[in-house]
């Protein structure tokens, strides 16, 4: 059963066209990871998908709600159902680690409060930072802040997590923990579509990849078949820039 799916989308910006007739979809329990150059339009799918950029052609659409910007109904009802977790963490300053946890249960879905802060608590604690409930984003590693971005955006209780390229603004050593957190969501079956630069990630844990370049879906298979075997010319210039010989 597909969660998400995308049907021919185009997206342009002015007379720029950045996604280009693209199609795919995510099972239930898929990790489908995205790679590709800088501006070959990852982010942008990703930012489609959960509403916050309007294409001008195809449908998307997540659990068989399309997915239109212009409708605010439908889009509040896809992003109970799909989080996301941005490169810059996007936290809450003013706001603790567990507040930041437990805003969109309490906002958008209604939940009680205590019941909401009981959950992000319990949340903090699967992603190792039980300890920091009280802390602010500022008093945070950068790795301790994206990990509490994904307990925010576990705590919408979502049926699937977009992750855009989420290890990004960490300094290296402490990509590792976050990919950590990520590794263990997918081995309890958490539906993911991960845009990444780390190969070794999409190797280990993907079902899918998917490169993209120019905003075209140039090749998708399995890691075996994608990254290690690539079957275009464009994928694998790609691959040999970027992995070690």
């Amino acid at each position: 059963m597909s969660i998400i799916s995308l049907s021919h989308i185009r997206k342009a910006y002015g007379t720029v066209e950045v996604i280009k007739d693209i199609s795919f979809s995510v099972a239930k329990g898929e990790v489908v990871c995205v790679i590709g150059p800088s501006g070959s339009g990852k982010s942008t799918i990703l930012r489609c998908i959960n509403g916050l950029e309007r294409y001008q052609s195809g449908e998307i659409k997540v659990h068989g709600t399309k997915v239109d910007p212009a409708d605010r109904t439908a889009i509040r009802a896809v992003r109970t159902r799909v989080s996301m977790v941005f490169q810059r963490f996007n936290l809450f300053p003013h706001r603790t680690a567990i507040e930041n946890v437990a805003e969109g249960p309490i906002y958008v879905k209604g939940e009680p409060r205590e019941q909401a802060l009981a959950r992000a608590r319990e949340l903090l604690t699967r992603v190792g930072l039980g300890a920091k409930a009280d802390a602010y984003p500022a008093q945070l590693s950068g790795g301790q802040q994206q990990r509490v971005a994904i307990a925010r955006a576990l705590g919408m209780n979502p049926d699937a997590i977009l992750f855009d390229e989420p290890t990004s603004a960490l300094d290296p050593e402490l990509v590792g923990e976050v990919l950590a957190v990520m590794r263990s969501l997918a081995d309890e079956g958490m539906t993911m579509v991960v845009v990444t630069h780390e190969m070794g990630f999409a190797r280990d844990v993907a079902d899918r990849v998917l490169f993209l370049d120019q905003g075209v879906l140039i090749e998708q298979g399995t890691p075996e078949e994608v990254l290690t075997r690539p079957q275009n010319s464009r994928t694998q210039d790609f691959l040999r820039r970027i992995l070690p010989s």
